[in-house]
């Protein structure tokens, strides 16, 4: 039997692993060059099933200076557990930023009672330079696991 720890890292390897195997071995342009001007895209993964979560509804928003949260953008992940265009370059400004997911939604649709409101990740973009975020979640009604993969940005 595993610890709680080595389990733990053994998802967070494989949600890792997995997201890098599928950007690489998509196709060059999957999305109508719609990569290469979006600096955030979310991929959901639900546990239970091993596959991709679709219809996750999920916003985005960027911290003020005030620090009230100001909503940026929002979407659904489609059928491929997938979210693009959420951010144009221009609005994807430095600073804090908080991707909320409605798990409780998505887990009520798959006919489960689940833990969680909703997932959160709150993360500082562009605090090096520009960059690309692909933000991953490894979700299951009682827990939920993130990770991020953050490419230099084009030139």
């Amino acid at each position: 039997m595993r610890s709680c720890s080595t389990m733990a890292r053994a998802i967070t390897f494989v949600l890792l692993a997995s997201t890098l195997f599928c950007c690489r071995a998509a196709p060059v342009d999957p999305h109508g060059s719609s990569d290469v001007h979006c600096p955030l895209n979310v991929k959901i993964l639900d546990a239970l099933k091993g596959a991709p979560a679709g219809n996750v509804a999920l916003t985005v928003f960027r911290q003020g200076a005030d620090k009230t949260w100001e909503k940026v953008g929002s979407g659904n992940t489609n059928i491929a557990g997938e979210v693009h265009d959420l951010l144009s370059e221009q609005d994807f400004k430095p600073g804090v930023y908080r991707v909320e997911f409605d798990s409780k939604t998505y887990w009520k649709t798959e006919g489960r009672t689940p833990f969680h409101e909703v997932a959160e990740v709150v993360f500082e973009a562009h605090a090096e330079g520009h960059r690309h975020y692909t933000l991953a979640l490894l979700l299951s009604p009682f827990s939920y696991t993130t990770t991020a993969v953050v490419g230099k940005g084009h030139d």
